[in-house]
């Protein structure tokens, strides 16, 4: 089943548009997208194959660690993941 993952790390900086274009360019792979212009934090939301909600954050967390350096950003814990899976959007 597909997921989308919503992956949020917090820092101590804002950051800028060129860092979460370097992001966005890095998550791009995953049918991703990237957001922080301007916050103390940058996130991604990232589209992946897993059989569980578990098993979806595990991925993406690790596709959104690689793409943080891929992206020279800097390493920041993981402050928040959510996923949506697609049959919980069909509900809606």
């Amino acid at each position: 089943m597909k997921w989308s993952v919503s992956v949020v790390a917090d820092g101590d900086r804002e950051m800028t548009i060129d860092e979460i274009v370097e992001l966005a360019d890095a998550v791009a792979s995953s049918n991703g997208i990237a957001s922080g212009i301007g916050s103390t934090s940058y996130g991604a939301q990232i589209v992946v194959e897993a059989a569980s909600s578990d098993e979806a954050a595990e991925l993406a967390m690790a596709a959104f660690v690689a793409a943080a350096k891929r992206a020279g950003l800097p390493h920041w814990p993981v402050s928040r993941v959510e996923t949506i899976g697609e049959e919980d959007e069909d509900e809606g």
